[in-house]
């Protein structure tokens, strides 16, 4: 208001008490505390000085924080807090982001305006939802991005605004977790000690760690092996770059990529064991102490070192490993006679590939330090309650609400100059989340016997990260999900088609499916498989049945050009609606569904030393820790037929020592199907060996 008391103006309409109010220096915005996430949850949120925005969250901790006060520049915030379980509360001291302020509070909702006789129409709504979601200034909603944290925000606002309200064990909606996100090179360095004195290489255009690399320091004489490619006998082929070399306690030189020349299907089969992973791994199993990457002068990218790639595993490759650039090269191999153009030539066609050897009268000093990078992501749960009670069995339904950023990581397909735009994710995920937004205002108007969640997951694209997390720790106890339902790529429905996948988990989908569908009228592609690479298979490995909805897969998939305006918004309506049906007609049942454990059929025909080995193992995608934690196994695979079971952790494998799920991989890619290999794991702190008979992979 004005000086004199004129014009006052509300500037909050939230539902709870909002108190404490301090104004900005700028004057254009206010800070103010909440319990709007539940009555002992006091937050800080800001809101506009006109009042025309929905307020914007900027503490996440549970208990109080509140009486929030700028400092005089508008550049720090002080507030009280009691967040580390302080008695009373302690005074907490932060830098503020003026410019991030404002630019959260521009992509706040607006405030409820529209009267109730002039109601938005569901295909407006979804589309605000995608648009929303998909637009640039969330940038590709990245796990642990601000644009996820707007994406959160956006999505919990749009829960309240329908009366979903948190979990009864919780006071928020929002579900926090930790993630290795990546790493970064905090100071590589390399010493080529050669004929002509010791030379020390330095900085990213000379030395570069990969990003999955142990950090230390090793030293010994240099070894080159070729393209550093091992091909397992059970493949096409046979390919080994170690087949002559001895390469223990040295340091192996490898080129990057696969020999120029080759192509067609032996390109393909030396495209798949090419992975750096693989070649640092290979390394480290032919007893190597670390690894130099060299971009030859025939390959693309020539003489670069790589850069750091998006990697969120938080096993390393056992060895340091990095990429050196061309001045670094032209060192290793000066003592040769020869041109590393020459040298690369030679190994080139394939047909045999040349000998590796070990560098004359070099040695090699690695030196590799690296700084792994942990953020947080954010689940976003909320219910509405059944008549039965909170103690009956829950129907949860699920949608990921997170994307690709800029695509930098392993998973995007953009294309030439499409590379490094950000990646909107219309059809993945916001159609998803905008489906099951709708789907949640439908079921609130109804009574339903059981009590229904909607969780928006987080780290889908990183490993399904956020739904494991929930199933792992999550309020909700498994054995108290009646079923879950996900919604995942469903915004592009072609010739009235719709994909329920997974319906095989139990015997009670296919009725449910088919009466859901009645009033909807989708022609229905009923799949029974229910190991699919989504959200559903963390609540499938945990006892749950499970169904999927999917309307197809599409050449934008996980390119920048996966964009809203190319979304079918009547035909996503329906899917809405058809999952709210589900939900609906499971919600209202007596008792849960039944649960199957499917067995997956294996693979007929074709010569069994090419076909690639399958043990009927479920990894625990989200697991950190060193070794291959299982999930679960495959009910009849050869997993279980040996006695692992869910929680073991595989630390070995056919005489491999296994770090993590690639590690793992690889090894697969090195056993034959129907020859015995041997399984160390560790099962309560304790070591047990057990033969397992690996099947033909499915």
């Amino acid at each position: 208001m004005h000086p004199d008391g004129t014009d006052p103006r509300r500037l909050t309409d939230f539902g709870s008490m909002s108190w404490a109010p301090y104004p900005h220096p700028s004057g254009e915005y206010v800070f103010f505390a909440s319990n709007k996430h539940g009555f002992d949850n006091f937050e800080v949120f800001i809101v506009d000085a006109d009042g025309t925005k929905e307020p914007v969250r900027v503490t996440y901790t549970d208990g109080f924080d509140g009486l929030p006060v700028p400092s005089p520049d508008g550049h720090r915030l002080a507030w009280t807090s009691n967040r580390h379980g302080e008695q009373g509360g302690q005074i907490y001291l932060a830098d503020w982001n003026h410019d991030a302020a404002l630019r959260a509070l521009a992509l706040a909702p607006d405030r409820d305006t529209v009267p109730a006789t002039a109601p938005v129409s569901p295909t407006t709504r979804l589309e605000d939802h995608v648009s929303f979601l998909a637009g640039p200034e969330l940038a590709g909603r990245l796990t642990g991005s601000v644009g996820e944290l707007l994406a959160s925000e956006y999505i919990a606002h749009q829960l309240a605004r329908i009366g979903a309200h948190p979990l009864p064990s919780e006071g928020d909606m929002m579900f926090e977790f930790e993630f290795t996100a990546g790493a970064r090179d905090v100071g590589s360095s390399v010493v080529v000690d050669g004929p002509f004195g010791a030379i020390e290489f330095t900085g990213a255009d000379s030395v570069h760690a990969l990003g999955f690399s142990d950090s230390g320091d090793v030293e010994g004489p240099a070894v080159f092996a070729g393209y550093g490619i091992r091909v397992p006998d059970s493949a096409e082929f046979g390919y080994d770059s170690y087949a002559t070399l001895d390469v223990r306690d040295r340091i192996v030189v490898a080129l990057r990529y696969v020999p120029e020349d080759t192509e067609g299907d032996v390109r393909a089969t030396l495209n798949r064991y090419s992975g750096l992973r693989y070649k640092a791994l290979t390394a480290r199993e032919a007893g190597a102490r670390g690894l130099l990457v060299v971009t030859g002068p025939r390959s693309p990218n020539a003489g670069k070192t790589i850069p750091m790639a998006f990697d969120t595993a938080a096993a390393g490759s056992g060895i340091p490993a990095a990429s050196v650039g061309e001045e670094v090269a032209l060192a290793l191999f000066a003592s040769t006679g020869r041109t590393l153009e020459e040298i690369q030539k030679s190994f080139d066609d394939g047909k045999p590939h040349a000998v590796g050897f070990e560098i004359p009268r070099v040695r090699i000093g690695l030196s590799t330090a690296l700084a792994r990078e942990r953020r947080t992501g954010r689940n976003v749960v909320a219910a509405l309650s059944g008549t039965a009670g909170t103690e009956a069995s829950w129907v949860v339904l699920g949608a990921h609400y997170d994307h690709l950023g800029h695509g930098r990581g392993g998973s995007s397909l953009a294309r030439g100059d499409e590379a490094g735009e950000v990646h909107p994710g219309a059809d993945d995920n916001a159609s998803g989340v905008a489906a099951l937004l709708e789907a949640a205002r439908a079921l609130s108007e109804t009574d339903h016997r059981r009590p229904v969640a909607f969780a928006f997951w987080s780290g889908e694209e990183l490993g399904v990260l956020g739904s494991s997390h929930f199933v792992d720790r999550g309020p909700i106890p498994t054995g108290r999900i009646a079923a879950y339902i996900n919604l995942d790529m469903v915004g592009r429905v072609r010739d009235n088609r719709l994909n329920v996948q997974g319906i095989g988990s139990s015997p009670d989908w296919a009725r449910v499916v088919e009466a859901a569908n009645v009033p909807v009228g989708f022609d229905l592609s009923l799949q029974s498989d229910p190991y699919l690479p989504t959200d559903s298979a963390a609540f499938y490995n945990a006892g749950i049945p499970t169904a999927n909805l999917f309307s197809g897969a599409h050449p934008d998939y996980h390119r920048p050009t996966d964009t809203a305006e190319k979304l079918d918004y009547e035909a996503l309506g329906r899917v809405s609606r058809f999952a709210a049906l589900l939900a609906a007609r499971v919600a209202k049942r007596d008792g849960p569904l039944s649960f199957v454990q499917v067995e997956r059929t294996m693979q007929r025909g074709g010569s069994r030393d090419t076909m690639r080995a399958y043990t009927g193992t479920v990894p625990d995608y989200a697991s950190e820790v060193e070794g291959l934690l299982l999930s679960s196994v495959i009910e009849g695979g050869p997993a279980a037929a040996a006695g692992l079971r869910g929680g073991d952790m595989i630390v070995e494998f056919a005489g491999q020592a296994i770090t993590n799920i690639y590690d793992y991989t690889y090894a697969l890619d090195d056993v034959k199907v129907d020859v015995p290999v041997e399984v160390v794991f560790v099962r309560d702190g304790v070591r047990h060996r057990v033969t397992l008979t690996p099947g033909a992979r499915p």
